[in-house]
């Protein structure tokens, strides 16, 4: 999903100048807070598109579209904590996302854009019995979400667009090789945000 970071970033970069994103599908200008559908159809994998509020209410539907564009939910959930050491995360700051297969990879952000991994689909399904709310998660359109570094607790059910937002705050607040004080002020930021958001 190199493309949707680079979309993110550009849709950032957009906002500080004053520039006006636009839909890709109708080429409408959006508002800040517009919807994302998820192209299906890129050729290597799949990718985010900006969607105005008439053409994000097209795909509300899921089967609008033959499942090539899927409307991104605008659902947050805060969950208790979840244990995800099994799934061989090896930072505290990561996302999960489960494919159409069932199965999830994880990806954490880093300065160089989200790192990605496979997940192990057993840890992954002993880690949704012992929290059930992560079996509604929608594949591919949201994701779990973790912060545990430095002594943080969030755990989430979150659009997976919050996700490559988050790794654009990485991207740009990062400094040196430890990433330094403003990148880890900034992600705290995110989270007190993701909290306050409807």
């Amino acid at each position: 999903m190199a493309g949707t970071l680079a979309r993110l970033i550009r849709g950032a970069a957009d906002a500080r100048t004053g520039a006006e994103e636009c839909c890709d599908l109708c080429g409408a200008v959006v508002t800040e807070d517009h919807r994302h559908l998820l192209d299906t159809g890129t050729d290597g994998g799949a990718e985010l598109m900006c969607a105005c509020r008439a053409c994000s209410l097209l795909f509300a539907d899921d089967a609008a579209g033959g499942g090539h564009y899927r409307l991104v939910p605008s659902r947050r959930l805060r969950l208790p904590p979840v244990d995800t050491a099994a799934l061989g995360a090896p930072v505290g700051l990561a996302f999960f996302v489960v494919g159409q297969d069932g199965i999830p990879t994880g990806h954490w952000p880093s300065p160089a854009g989200a790192t990605r991994w496979e997940a192990d689909p057993g840890a992954w399904r002993r880690l949704v019995d012992g929290c059930p709310s992560l079996a509604t998660l929608q594949p591919g359109v949201e994701a779990l979400l973790v912060h545990t570094a430095r002594g943080a607790e969030h755990h989430w059910i979150v659009p997976v667009d919050d996700c490559f937002r988050l790794v654009a705050v990485v991207r740009r607040e990062w400094r040196g090789l430890s990433g330094g004080d403003r990148v880890w002020g900034a992600v705290d930021d995110f989270f007190a945000q993701l909290a306050q958001r409807p």
